[in-house]
């Protein structure tokens, strides 16, 4: 038991420096929090939760192996998530160039609780590199042979991570006068994040095509 518990925290760290990161989620999570408010900040960082749980799973239980089988399903994934992050950094680009009559940026459109969460989970599935990070990660740390339940712990580990991080971000982006700050900068916050979802999105597209 001893020894699964050292594996769990060995998890837990490499996993908690990967999501410290900044990369997609933890810009849609900045984005969200700062233009849309707590609540919606909440429910896309559930829905990034759900994301992890899924390639955690996914991960113990051998999708790299899929993925050897059948490169035509890592290939489709990954023009998918490069497609979606494209789609996603176009949308913010022109979304921050719209004024209202008064020549001011047009106020952010409201998000429902539905939605945040759809944002977060499509946002972290795009990623299908993370699946082979979580293989690998498992491959290095797991026992040969581990039980099923390891697996599930291991993944509920990661989930609780992702959950803590991002709603701390959250947490801290809604929190004084930062909101109102960060308010005054919204078309340049969607466009340099737009711009940052074009570069992931347009990477994962060409490496796709590499043969």
């Amino acid at each position: 038991m001893m020894q699964h518990a050292a594996t769990l925290a060995a998890i837990g760290a490499i996993w908690l420096a990967a999501t410290m990161t900044p990369g997609p989620d933890f810009l849609i999570t900045t984005r969200t929090a700062l233009l849309h408010g707590r609540a919606a900040g909440r429910r896309l960082v559930l829905g990034l939760a759900v994301g992890t749980a899924a390639w955690g799973l996914a991960g113990f239980f051998g999708i790299h192996a899929l993925f050897v089988a059948a490169p035509f399903l890592y290939l489709g994934l990954k023009l998918f998530g490069g497609a979606y992050l494209i789609v996603l950094g176009v949308r913010l680009l022109l979304g921050s160039f719209r004024r209202d009559d008064a020549g001011v940026p047009a106020p952010a459109p409201a998000i429902s609780g539905g939605s945040a969460f759809r944002l977060g989970l499509l946002t972290n599935l795009a990623n299908p590199k993370a699946a082979l990070f979580t293989t690998s990660l498992f491959a290095a740390t797991l026992p040969q042979n581990p039980p099923v339940w390891l697996g599930f712990a291991a993944s509920a580990v990661m989930t609780a991570i992702c959950l803590g991080w991002y709603s701390l971000v959250t947490q801290a982006l809604t929190t004084g006068s930062a909101a109102a700050a960060f308010a005054r900068m919204r078309h340049w916050i969607d466009r340099g994040a737009g711009v940052s979802f074009l570069a992931f999105g347009l990477h994962l597209t060409l490496d796709a095509r590499r043969p």
